[in-house]
Formats: C-alpha cells, structure tokens, sequence
C-alpha cells in the first residue's frame, strides 16, 4: 500500500503542477493557520468557520490543516496524494457553500458580494491530476519509492 501511496511518474510537468498547488495552497492555509498574509490565524478562523459559517469544529479544523500541511506536502512533494486529496476536497467544499452562488468568474472588479468558483476549479483540476499520478520528479516521494515502479 505505501508503495501505491508514493508512487509516481518521473514526470517535470506533473512536478510543475504540483509545486504551483502547493505554492499557491500554502499561504492561504498561512493565512488560516497562523495569520499570515493578512489572515486571521488559527482561533479566528475556526470562529468565522464554526459560528459564522455554521461548520462542525472537527471539518474546519481538517479544512486549515489542508490548506496549510497540504500546501507544505504539496511543496515538497511528501505524501502529496493525500495533501492533494486534502486540497481538492477543501475546494470542492468551498465551492458548493460558497461560491457557487456567486458564478464562475472571480470578482475582479469588487462589484459582486462574493467570489466566483473558477479559481476552485483549477486547484481542484490541478490536485486531481496529483492524486492520480502522484507528485511528479523531484519529490520526496519519488525519493522514498527509488524504483518509481508503483505508478506504472
């Protein structure tokens, strides 16, 4: 089973898109995680999650930790499935109770009340590529499972 969890394909093009997820994932859960970039760290956010946003603590506690140890996982290509699984699942989340009301497009020009889920669709196109052909090369991964033979 690790071997099926680590293996990937020697791949420069998957590694490119997992690095930009993981780049583009790991300071919005910063911002989550610990007040980064203009967040409202761990207590604020679980508060606007729970109270605001009527989510079960536990969830929203999983959505920070995907967003945040998924976006490192992600960086550095370690068990990148799972934070891609992490990701893609926080996403699809996010759009079926948040933006989905508010269009596709994202709101550019601050006239709308919300964002557009177009953003999401590409995250989770992008961590769905991941969770099937795994992180890519380099990665640590790949690294772990030296023969790469898992993926084929």
């Amino acid at each position: 089973m690790w071997q099926k969890l680590i293996g990937t394909r020697s791949s420069l093009s998957l590694a490119i898109v997992r690095l930009v997820l993981g780049l583009v994932m790991f300071p919005h859960g910063a911002q989550k995680m610990l007040g980064w970039f203009g967040g409202y760290g761990f207590s604020g956010t679980m508060g606007a999650f729970t109270h605001h946003m009527g989510i079960p603590a536990p969830l929203a506690f999983l959505a920070i930790a995907a967003e945040f140890f998924g976006g490192l996982g992600l960086i550095v290509g370690f068990l990148s499935r799972i934070a891609a699984f992490g990701v893609l699942t926080t996403m699809v989340v996010a759009v079926l109770t948040a933006h989905i009301h508010n269009g596709f497009f994202m709101n550019w020009a601050g006239t709308n009340k919300g964002e557009g889920f177009e953003y999401h669709l590409l995250a989770i196109a992008m961590a769905l590529a991941v969770v099937i052909a795994g992180a890519g090369a380099p990665s640590i991964d790949r690294a772990l499972n030296r023969s790469g033979s898992a993926a084929r």
